[in-house]
């Protein structure tokens, strides 16, 4: 698959503070791509380059295949910041409208566009109020709808769940997976692990102005697992005698977790258990959250392992 966006050994410092330290990554066209980072860890100031609002020290970042042209290529890409761009005294039509046009589209398309979207969410009747009347939640769907108006074929989106009730964040949710199928590819920055699990294919992690972490949701998760499994069954496990192939490391009602040991396998455990009279209702691996390998890189706690691609 093409790569949509390529970064190359970016460098940007402020003062004497390295923001971006000699960051590289690929983002292939189609993905739902996660940049995650504890705040200030770069993660604003990358963005802020792939999007021309600064330009890199060090390092090129390559678009569609050619060296990034903000005044030519800023066209092509949706940003939807943290800190929400709209105009407070502007009515929610018109302000739609003038964005629209700012990026290219004729009145009559602007205007099938934002109509669109505005049945589809819901918001047919917001046209006439201004965005200082809008909750917070209804402002990020107007800022969300204004970000992909134009279908760029790169969409920044950053935080874009906060203040969004479970209903409207499925409904954002939803689109974002409808985006990516339909050709958009989408970078998704945020603090929120669970969402990143759900939603992204690809993970990229920065810390300290550097990246610590860059694979699929899939391989970082099977790259950090620690051989523990779940064991569903009635009977204990405390009481077994003997050279065990595990280590037990709790139980609760008829819920077990063990950690294999070093040289043996998940087959071994099983016969081991069945030769011991032990009913087993389920065995099933568990497996790190990103939530976890998130704190234990960015804490550099000892079983962290830091690295920079993890290969297939």
């Amino acid at each position: 698959m093409a790569a949509i966006l390529e970064l190359q050994n970016l460098k940007k410092y402020f003062a004497t503070q390295k923001a971006v330290d000699d960051i590289s990554l690929t983002v292939e066209r189609g993905q739902i791509f996660g940049l995650l980072g504890p705040n200030g860890a770069g993660k604003t100031t990358l963005i802020r380059m792939i999007t021309g609002i600064f330009y890199p020290d060090e390092g090129h970042i390559i678009f569609d295949g050619k060296k990034f042209d903000p005044v030519n290529d800023v066209g092509y890409i949706g940003y939807m910041p943290e800190e929400r761009g709209l105009y407070k005294k502007m009515k929610i039509g018109e302000q739609a409208m003038y964005l629209a046009q700012l990026k290219g589209l004729s009145h009559k398309d602007a205007m099938a566009k934002i109509k669109k979207w505005f049945i589809k969410f819901e918001m047919e009747s917001w046209w006439n109020k201004k965005v200082e009347d809008l909750s917070k939640g209804m402002g990020q769907k107007l800022q969300f709808v204004t970000t992909v108006l134009h279908e760029p074929k790169l969409i920044i989106l950053d935080e874009p769940f906060s203040g969004l009730d479970p209903v409207n964040s499925n409904l954002i949710k939803d689109e974002i997976f409808n985006l990516a199928q339909s050709g958009s590819t989408i970078i998704f920055s945020t603090h929120r692990m669970e969402q990143v699990e759900e939603i992204c294919n690809h993970i990229v992690l920065v810390n300290k102005g550097k990246k610590i972490l860059d694979g699929t949701v899939k391989q970082v998760k099977q790259e950090f697992k620690e051989n523990l499994f779940s064991i569903g069954s009635e009977q204990t496990l405390s009481s077994l005698n003997g050279m065990t192939p595990f280590e037990l490391i709790g139980s609760k009602d008829h819920s077990h977790v063990i950690r294999i040991k070093e040289g043996q396998n998940p087959n071994a455990v099983l016969q081991y258990l069945l030769q011991q009279g032990i009913a087993i209702q389920s065995f099933n691996e568990i497996l790190p959250s990103l939530n976890d390998i998130f704190i234990k890189l960015v804490e550099g706690t000892p079983t962290a392992r830091q690295f920079q691609k993890i290969e297939a």
